[in-house]
């Protein structure tokens, strides 16, 4: 019955898609600009989940230092996070009257909300403990042994991590990004709400979906089908760490 009830949706999903019309409802300028943009801010965003995420994950696995779990924990937070809330919490830091965000503006005039900045950092808000999560237990299955090994022969510790650490937990690696990248796509309620719905800016695939909801639920259906093949093309990118299939 839980299989039925998780299962049943994703079928009347596809049951109800406008199939002869498919091609052309998902091809049309409004459609194809809202792909390209998710594309591209989620790629951007999973790069940076590599920059920032990936020395984050090593020092959760392999430092410790008083107050580590609460670094954990509080990393973990966005995934618990209702997405307007994580939207309101950027507007706080990087509005224009927010922390970070009325300094930039008055010293700079740079102004962050309501761009595609600002979806790109909405995005890797959400996406980023994804990856640092993956990466961490990648690097905690990997043997310190062999690590203590490469020091021995005489390797620095950016040698060890570059030649020994990294390789070893590169699965982990690559489902993070594939992770943080299919979350990325997914995101609305932080966009929405710190970056706006604005098109060819900010109007990313999912807040399409919202868009054509209010006037043409055929365009909406084919859009949201896009989507479902998306993550079902992720899952089958991670079969081996979420379908058990080698």
């Amino acid at each position: 019955m839980a299989a039925v009830f998780l299962v049943l949706p994703l079928v009347a999903l596809v049951w109800a898609a406008p199939l002869g019309s498919f091609w052309s409802t998902i091809t049309t300028h409004e459609s194809l600009q809202a792909l390209r943009l998710s594309v591209f801010t989620s790629t951007v965003a999973a790069a940076a989940c590599v920059v920032l995420g990936l020395p984050l994950a090593w020092i959760l696995a392999r430092l410790d230092f008083p107050g580590r779990q609460i670094l954990r924990g509080l990393v973990t937070v966005p995934l618990v996070l209702p997405p307007v809330v994580a939207g309101v919490a950027l507007l706080s830091a990087f509005g224009r009257m927010g922390l970070i965000g009325k300094p930039l503006l008055d010293l700079w005039d740079i102004r962050i909300p309501y761009t595609t900045f600002a979806v790109v950092i909405a995005h890797t808000f959400v996406s980023l403990p994804f990856f640092v999560i993956s990466v961490e237990g990648a690097l905690r299955a990997t043997p310190k042994s062999l690590e203590v090994a490469a020091a021995t022969l005489g390797a620095d510790r950016w040698t060890t991590f570059r030649r020994v650490t990294l390789p070893l937990a590169m699965p982990g690696v690559v489902a993070g990004v594939v992770l943080a990248w299919a979350r990325s796509l997914g995101e609305f309620g932080a966009t929405i709400t710190f970056a706006g719905n604005y098109p060819g800016t900010t109007r990313t695939m999912p807040l399409e979906v919202y868009t054509q909801l209010q006037g043409d639920q055929d365009t909406a259906t084919a859009l949201s089908l896009v989507l479902l093949i998306v993550c079902i093309a992720v899952l089958v990118c991670l079969r081996e760490r979420w379908l058990g299939v080698r």
